[in-house]
């Protein structure tokens, strides 16, 4: 039997996490999204990775009424990573409001995503809706502006 050898740095690699609809989520999908660029090597994403993860992760614990995936996507040097959850409604874009405590995600995901987006599901012939909202960070080691 050959000894097994981790994936090379630039090779593409996809990671899925299922979570019920439970305010422990966010936190384990932050975790296992650690662990994962740590282990290949993408340490540099890291924070701004996280952040953005749990501001998609904690509106799907807060409005949809089911299951949530997130999904880690690697093409060199692009990292993407995806929500997806129960709810179709897409959330609103607004100017964030000093006084409210909410509302800034997309603003955040403007801000740091190199580049975002997202796509609703209608309902599909199996019983499926729901949405996906997704971002990219482009490694900084690889000279992407």
């Amino acid at each position: 039997m050959s000894p097994l050898t981790p994936i090379p740095f630039a090779a593409p690699w996809e990671y899925e996490l299922r979570f019920p609809r439970d305010p422990r989520g966010p936190g384990i999908a932050r975790a296992t999204l650690r662990a994962v660029l740590a282990a290949h090597g993408l340490g540099e994403l890291v924070d701004c990775a996280e952040l953005l993860t749990s501001e998609l992760t904690t509106n799907s614990v807060r409005y949809a009424y089911g299951f949530a995936t997130v999904r880690l996507k690697w093409l060199h040097p692009v990292l993407r990573v995806s929500v997806w959850d129960t709810s179709p409604a897409f959330p609103v874009h607004a100017v964030p409001d000093a006084e409210r405590d909410g509302g800034r995600g997309l603003h955040i995901l403007d801000l740091l995503a190199d580049r975002w987006g997202g796509l609703a599901i209608g309902e599909e012939p199996f019983g499926m809706a729901g949405k996906t909202v997704w971002f990219e960070l482009w490694w900084p080691g690889a000279g992407v502006a």
